[in-house]
């Protein structure tokens, strides 16, 4: 992995924990790797260059299937292009 795609994966973890999390952890830093299962799945898509609706979608997907949450599009929407952001601070 190139070193600009580490800190591309590390900034995705620290975005997916810092501001999207959904169950409200952030705080907590025994919950640190609360959202790292789902990070690698978030990372290829990113990388990936996919659009802001699909990942955003696989956040609400994470959010309703895998937590019983409800979704909370806008704020999927937000995160996504965060993401996307990130991916064109640190890669391109």
């Amino acid at each position: 992995m190139k070193e600009s795609e580490k800190r591309l994966y590390r900034a995705t973890d620290e975005i997916l924990f810092y501001m999207w999390d959904p169950i409200g952890v952030r705080d907590i830093p025994a919950a640190r790797d609360e959202y790292q299962s789902y990070l690698p799945k978030v990372f290829k898509l990113v990388k990936a260059d996919a659009a802001n609706t699909k990942i955003a979608a696989y956040l609400n997907e994470i959010e309703t299937t895998s937590m019983g949450l409800g979704a909370n599009k806008p704020h999927a929407i937000d995160i996504a292009n965060i993401l996307i952001e990130a991916k064109e601070f640190y890669c391109d």
